[in-house]
């Protein structure tokens, strides 16, 4: 397994990643095989990484097609052309560059700092920092009057109710490093509720952002075994903010971590990435027609259904996991909509409601 697996980054640090390794040379040209030993080489899911890998050079082969409008990344045989039987190899003109100082490239690093540079770890973030330093040297005069440097000027994330909680760079960096380097973590975690602080060995999984809040994921360490169900019960989130102290340990990480099984992507399929029971559950929706509206827009789920009752009221059904976002979403659609079914999740809403009345009417 190599020391830094670009397939488990995240699409735009494979993509950033795979640039930095491609050569720049025809006589080195690289083959699928070869570029695996730096992308993943994990037996159990290799022909997975082998495909995504695929996608993601097809992906970057595009983005220099569309915004440098060449086609430095070379392929042998040479795009379009029916490779059956032969040996794919891929290099980069030696004469292409994205530190070419133009539009398109001042406009693709300022994007990246401003929408991806939070989701990488320290050091890409760095290397973005470094880059926009360059340019900021530069005279962008013209980039800055062109319709591309204006495009920035039409848009704008908002942010949410809740600030987003601070996080201590030396544990991030300690975090990210684990999970590059597929080690072991030490942490120090403190409770929500007081002021108790417990030791606890992690092993690391991933990262996940909830609105504004990010959770390490992973598994308390247990032997391995032949049932995923046995190695779920290790599972645990943990808020990031609230890990005071984290030390990556010399021991790397157990393979069964690292199983389809337990990818982030089924992790969530599970319902594991975020405070729920576990379950999926049949909703059943009471819900005013003239509120019913952004539910056609973005659906529940993808058995989502909408039937209309009268002139006043629709019935809306959908699979979903029944986590604590979705029972946040219900209290505050009260006004507008009714739980009927499941039973359990109504008492539930109820209960909460019930709660937040007796506080307003003391």
């Amino acid at each position: 397994m190599p020391t830094y697996p670009v397939a488990s980054y995240n699409k735009s640090a494979r993509l950033f990643m795979l640039y930095q390794r491609l050569p720049r040379s025809k006589d080195k040209a690289i083959s699928l095989t070869e570029l695996m030993s730096v992308y993943g080489d994990n037996p159990e899911h290799y022909a997975n990484e082998r495909k995504n890998l695929e996608n993601d050079l097809s992906s970057l082969n595009q983005i220099f097609n569309d915004i440098f409008h060449s086609d430095a990344l070379m392929r042998l045989p040479t795009w379009g052309q029916n490779i059956s039987g032969q040996t794919a190899r891929f290099y980069i003109e030696p004469n292409f560059s994205i530190d070419v100082i133009n539009e398109q490239t001042v406009f693709f690093w300022q994007m990246l700092a401003n929408y991806t540079a939070n989701y990488l770890p320290a050091s890409f973030k760095q290397s973005i920092s470094d880059k926009l330093n360059q340019l900021d040297r530069q005279d962008k005069t013209s980039f800055n009057q062109s319709r591309l440097g204006q495009w920035q000027d039409h848009l704008i994330t908002l942010p949410s109710i809740v600030q987003a909680p601070k996080l201590d760079s030396g544990v991030l960096a300690s975090i990210h490093q684990a999970l590059l380097q597929n080690r072991q973590l030490q942490i120090s975690y403190q409770k929500k509720w007081d002021d108790s602080v417990s030791e606890k060995r992690i092993y690391p999984r991933g990262l996940v952002f909830i609105d504004n809040m990010m959770y390490l994921t992973g598994f308390y360490p247990v032997e391995d075994h032949i049932d995923d169900n046995v190695l779920l019960k290790a599972h645990r989130n943990f808020a990031v903010n609230r890990i005071t102290k984290a030390a990556v340990m010399d021991e790397p990480i157990p393979d069964w971590v690292e199983r389809n099984a337990f990818t982030l992507k089924n992790l969530n399929k599970l319902g594991k990435l975020e405070l729920n029971d576990g379950l999926e559950i049949r909703l059943v929706l009471k819900i005013q027609r003239y509120a019913c509206q952004h539910l056609y827009e973005r659906p529940l789920s993808s058995t989502q259904t909408i039937t209309v009752i009268d002139d006043t009221w629709n019935e809306v059904r959908a699979t979903v996991t029944n986590t604590q976002r979705l029972q946040d979403w219900l209290v505050s659609m009260s006004q507008l909509a009714v739980v009927i079914e499941p039973a359990q999740l109504k008492a539930v809403i109820l209960k909460r409601l019930e709660s937040g009345m007796k506080l307003y009417t003391k």
